[in-house]
């Protein structure tokens, strides 16, 4: 299996924005919708859209599900638009094979996304690959809320679920934590290092 391109940290940021704007404007413009179309269906403000396309802003995931789902995509064919669904009802199963590594990455600036199986057809489930580097509250303007609900195992490091509520859990590696993900939460790394996890969250 060819091994990665390595990425400079100050460039990835930068190319994941563009490429999400890219993708963005093309399924925009497929659907024949204008930026004020889009605001008004998805509930993100036209500056902000805007400025996606541009790829001058890193978004968060709550931002982009939204997008996504006024556009009826799954996030990862959102980050990635070469991604071509297998038709649903194939004889066949259908099976999308996807590494952590190569998946279509995004950094919102407190976490880094790698969407995996972007190709699968009628996802009821979006499985995601994240790196967490934020590692206080005051890095982020609001907690994150989006309908569903939401699976994380920890890979790597040690990871503190903070909740609107004011409850939080920790949780180490190869442990797991289920919860709503309409309740507002952040998740920060408590270690030296940027902890990595397994997300799985439902539509």
């Amino acid at each position: 299996m060819p091994a990665r391109p390595a990425r400079t940290p100050a460039a990835a940021p930068e190319a994941d924005r563009v490429q999400l704007g890219l993708s963005l404007r093309g399924h925009r413009k497929l659907r024949q919708l204008t930026l004020k179309d889009l605001s008004g269906r998805s509930g993100v403000a036209l500056s902000t859209l805007s400025k996606m396309e541009l790829g001058q802003i890193s978004v968060s995931y709550e931002k982009l599900a939204a997008v996504a789902r006024a556009l009826s995509l799954d996030v990862g064919q959102l980050l990635d638009a070469r991604t071509a669904a297998p038709e649903p009802g194939a004889a066949t199963p259908v099976v999308v094979w996807s590494e952590a590594g190569g998946a279509p990455a995004y950094s919102s600036g407190n976490y880094d996304y790698g969407a995996l199986a972007a190709g699968f057809p009628g996802k009821r489930m979006t499985p995601m690959h994240g790196r967490i580097v934020a590692r206080s509250r005051g890095q982020f303007p609001d907690f994150i809320r989006h309908a569903g609900q939401e699976f994380v195992i920890v890979l790597s490091g040690r990871v503190r679920i903070e909740f609107e509520t004011g409850d939080s859990v920790e949780v180490g590696r190869h442990e797991s934590a289920y919860f709503d993900s309409g309740v507002g939460h952040i998740y920060l790394s408590l270690g030296r290092s940027d902890a990595q996890v397994l997300v799985v969250m439902s539509e």
